[in-house]
């Protein structure tokens, strides 16, 4: 390919906006904090939880806490950390062209995946099955949790104190909560500061979440071709992204692997970021939106693919499942994993005294209801790797994922 020539501009194909458009959620207008408090003269109020968020304990912890492989599975492939930050890079650039609020859109998806377990999905399905009798386990409820409560960096209060509008982009991002039971936290929260929990979320929440799809196809095209677990040739036959594939691999022939994935990743992210903000631009056309309040009162999400395209995403998330999450070598230690879980659960449940001093503090007698609420809000804050190291300490055996 030629070199750029000297001089010449190259002009996007969405221009991003100077100043916030109407319907954004202002700084200005925020409903505030839940505990009263100075704000900060050199940030607004979303870039200060942002950064909250980014120092937090919870935030760290992600960079050991799977994705799709387990961590003895490499080091090159994503996990929750990584993740988070290609979601919110993504989030940050699709809320600079729509001329919302870049700093709260990034808040959102940084803190997105913070409630996960260790092991991914496996050890969500392990911890919400041993707590079925205290009301189970959401890691949406649960990043609420961190934020609000278990995160101690602060003398004054407990949590983060992160704005109003970062907390309801955390608890509807993925849209009103309407077709199930509300998990305690979330409700417990709600009736002492409502979140609206039957509106959609700002527009930035919105993105948010059409950024979490964009970055995790794209990043698990990447883990799995490198990781083996689908072939060139079987991308090529995969909707959506089998056109990408199919282009490059007529453009430029044979190429090296990792050539192969960047250019491919490349077109079908920007293939999905313009569907959507053509779609989004149309949206807030057709419904008039002129304040971040009229977002919140439609009865659809404003921020959308096409109908074509989010069937496409459908698909493509079909080839995912069956070539990638199913996998043998993927699913392989999935049963030890979720061992491990249940088995701290039960003996630390038993046990309270093998929990830190001032976790046990908080237990109750062994095997009622607040230990066990203890105790799964402490294996949910374990990494990977922490929670094997606690598996083979308290049983004295060893297992390997």
């Amino acid at each position: 390919m030629e070199p750029n020539p000297a001089g010449q501009l190259i002009g996007p194909l969405f221009e991003p906006p100077r100043q916030l458009a109407p319907y954004a959620t202002k700084p200005a207008d925020s409903l505030g904090r839940l505990y009263r408090e100075p704000e900060s003269p050199t940030r607004t109020c979303y870039s200060r939880d942002r950064d909250r968020i980014i120092h937090s304990t919870a935030f760290r912890r992600l960079k050991h806490k799977t994705q799709v492989f387990v961590q003895e599975e490499g080091d090159y492939y994503r996990t929750r950390l990584t993740h988070s930050l290609e979601v919110a890079q993504i989030a940050r650039s699709l809320a600079r062209v729509l001329a919302v609020d870049e700093e709260l859109a990034e808040a959102i998806a940084l803190s997105h995946d913070l409630g996960h377990t260790p092991f991914g999905h496996a050890g969500e399905d392990a911890l919400s099955e041993v707590t079925a009798g205290i009301g189970g386990f959401d890691h949406n409820a649960h990043a609420l949790r961190l934020v609000t409560q278990l995160e101690h960096r602060y003398a004054a209060f407990d949590g983060l104190n992160l704005s109003w509008e970062t907390l309801e982009g955390l608890v509807k991002h993925n849209g009103p909560l309407l077709d199930k039971p509300v998990p305690p936290p979330i409700a417990e929260l709600d009736a002492r500061w409502p979140l609206q929990l039957q509106s959609w979320p700002g527009l930035e929440a919105q993105i948010a979440a059409l950024a979490d799809d964009i970055a995790y196809v794209n990043h698990d095209i990447d883990d799995g071709l490198r990781a083996g677990l689908f072939s060139v040739s079987e991308l090529e036959q995969a909707p959506l992204a089998g056109p990408c594939a199919r282009a490059v691999s007529q453009a430029f022939g044979n190429i090296e692997l990792g050539r192969f994935i960047g250019e491919v990743v490349h077109r079908l992210m920007s293939t999905l970021i313009e569907d959507l903000l053509r779609h989004t631009r149309r949206r807030i056309e057709a419904c008039g939106a002129g304040s971040a309040a009229s977002v919140r009162e439609q009865r659809a999400g404003v921020a959308s693919f096409s109908s074509d395209m989010a069937a496409e995403i459908v698909a493509l998330k079909g080839f995912l499942f069956r070539h990638m999450y199913r996998h043998p070598r993927v699913m392989e230690p999935v049963e030890k994993a979720q061992q491990v879980v249940r088995e701290l659960f039960a003996m630390l449940s038993a046990d309270p005294a093998l929990l830190p001093a001032d976790w046990a503090a908080a237990c109750g007698l062994p095997n009622d209801g607040t230990t066990a609420s203890v105790v799964r809000d402490y294996i949910a804050g374990m990494t990977d790797r922490f929670a094997l190291a606690e598996h083979a300490k308290i049983t004295h055996t060893q297992i390997s994922l």
